[in-house]
């Protein structure tokens, strides 16, 4: 597993621009609760997300959730920290959409999951390079001007996208189906903190790596609780899947905001160099 103190590690050293330090981190430290939170969200996300689907009319839920994303987005942009239940309440609503985007493509355009997943993956390796080209770094410690959060928000809506469209393309596609896809994705999981800690896997690539990955992991497992047991699921109910996950969700979110184990010590300001010679943030 993947922590802060290893991406902490693996950041570039050449980080530009002291100015970037002086403000309060954007994001969570990444502890085990991070990743537990994640994968939680990603199913509760999936789960919701269908479930608003089959209750109203598509168009409609896509339209509300896009609403409600982009309401949590300005209040994120507009915290000058990292606050655990704005944080955290975004990167559902991102789960909620990004499953809407990915469903979208397919069920209503008819687009097949392989070339939405293709898609994707396209517009997240064009995001990657892009933040990387004009920031120098992808580490997470460096979200603290609103340039790279615009970078890091982008990156996290379209792991959710992607995620969305590799869990139903192995599921359905590939015929493995959601508990096969489920057990797959968890292992595949694994592999990044594996392949950091024993054969020295860059600590930032370990973590995007990893991030993509817990996006078919959760949603997998969802589809299996909720879907009906003719299509390979449980037939819990989509609607009662996302009710359940939500509990755990904000259980752990109160006890970071209250405990701040997640949140990121400040060290003190950097000094800006001086001269024509400075570097802008």
């Amino acid at each position: 597993m993947v922590t802060s103190g290893d991406v902490t590690a693996g950041r570039i050293r050449r980080e530009p621009l002291a100015a970037a330090y002086q403000a309060a981190s954007k994001v969570p430290q990444i502890t085990v609760f991070f990743w537990i939170i994640k994968i939680l969200t990603t199913a509760q996300g999936e789960a919701t997300s269908d479930w608003l689907a089959y209750r109203i009319d598509p168009f409609l839920a896509v339209a509300i959730t896009g609403l409600a994303l982009v309401a949590a987005l300005a209040l994120q942009f507009r915290a000058r920290k990292y606050v655990a239940w704005i944080y955290w309440l975004t990167v559902d609503l991102v789960a909620i959409f990004g499953t809407m985007a990915a469903d979208g493509m397919h069920i209503k355009l008819g687009i097949p999951y392989a070339v939405s997943s293709a898609f994707f993956a396209t517009a997240l390796f064009v995001v990657l390079v892009s933040w990387y080209v004009t920031e120098r770094t992808l580490s997470i410690h460096s979200i603290r001007t609103r340039r790279r959060e615009a970078f890091y928000w982008a990156t996290v809506l379209s792991t959710f996208a992607l995620g969305t469209a590799l869990g139903d393309m192995t599921a359905t596609t590939l015929h493995l189906g959601y508990l096969t896809s489920g057990i797959m994705f968890t292992l595949i999981f694994a592999v990044p903190g594996v392949a950091h800690r024993w054969l020295r896997l860059n600590a930032i690539a370990a973590f995007w790596f990893a991030y993509i990955v817990t996006r078919p992991l959760g949603a997998s497992y969802a589809d299996w609780m909720g879907l009906p047991r003719s299509v390979g699921g449980l037939g819990f109910g989509r609607g009662n899947v996302a009710i359940v996950l939500t509990i755990p969700i904000i259980a752990f979110v109160a006890y970071l905001a209250i405990s701040r184990r997640d949140v990121e010590e400040q060290g003190p300001a950097a000094p800006r160099p001086a001269g024509p010679g400075r570097h802008r943030s």
